[in-house]
């Protein structure tokens, strides 16, 4: 554990998205709120666009300067300093191999896989080589995922219909991986609460909350994915991680912040007192 002088230190390896929601920005302010001193390096930058139904406006970051990025922070922080990264968005398959030659240089401790697959904007056939490169290049080395309803039917192969199912594919992807799961079934699932399911090599816990609303808030996988990584580099192990994330973010969607997009974002202050 780390004393209240020295904070752990968190990476996250991911996207800029300019309204402040989600991406690295989100990741951010999660880290700081949970204690961490909190790191990024960007991989792309996505701005919605208001003429366009904000629809993604995508612009990956050049490979060699995502490598300088993450040289950078590594040749500053030694292992025994930064032991936790955080994976967010990679937007394309040149990215993820960057990225994965990196991480398997230096092989973190805690390797946060949060599996966006999906980049609205992209052109269909290159986000089906962008997922394919994640799962080959990155699901691998993760040492916990955290996938949303869509990324979990995904990774599994299964279909996501009920929390029994999540239960079983979320089994199925520690499986394949050998990472904890944090597998989400939020607001997508019937019924009065918000269910994730948790499992790793100890065992499954099905984590609930009631829904807040109907709707996805932006930023709520993002924030979940940080706080399990700010967690897990203060020392809590990944089931507890998991509890205090879910806690984290369902307090987060309570005071969600609105705009002019069609979607709430989530405030990672929920738990200030």
């Amino acid at each position: 554990m780390t004393s209240a002088q020295t904070p752990a230190i968190t990476l996250t390896i991911a996207g800029s998205e300019a309204t402040g929601g989600a991406g690295a920005q989100a990741d951010l302010k999660t880290f700081q709120e949970l204690g961490t001193f909190g790191i990024v390096a960007l991989t792309c930058i996505v701005s919605f666009d208001p003429k366009d139904k904000w629809n993604h406006r995508f612009v990956p970051v050049e490979t060699q300067v995502i490598a300088d990025q993450i040289e950078a922070t590594f040749s500053n922080y030694g292992p025994e300093q930064l032991d936790t990264v955080k994976l967010g968005m990679m937007g394309s398959p040149a990215t993820i191999s960057t990225v994965s030659a990196a991480l398997q240089e230096r092989q973190p401790k805690n390797l946060v896989l949060d599996p966006v697959l999906i980049c609205k904007g992209q052109e269909p056939g290159h986000a089906l080589d962008t997922d394919n490169a994640l799962k080959a290049e990155l699901l691998p080395k993760a040492t916990f995922v955290t996938p949303n309803h869509f990324e979990t039917e995904q990774l599994s192969g299964m279909t996501v219909e009920s929390v029994e199912d999540l239960k079983a594919a979320a089994a199925e992807i520690h499986r394949i991986s050998g990472a904890a799961v944090l597998a989400k079934g939020g607001v997508r699932l019937a019924g009065s609460e918000a269910v994730d399911v948790f499992v790793d090599a100890h065992g499954m816990e099905v984590l609930s909350a009631p829904k807040i609303g109907e709707h996805a808030v932006s930023g709520a996988g993002c924030s979940l994915a940080a706080a399990v990584a700010a967690e897990l580099a203060k020392g809590a192990s990944p089931l507890e991680a998991a509890r205090r994330a879910k806690a984290f973010v369902t307090e987060g969607i309570k005071q969600r912040v609105a705009g002019n997009t069609p979607f709430d974002a989530l405030w990672q202050g929920g738990l200030r007192p």
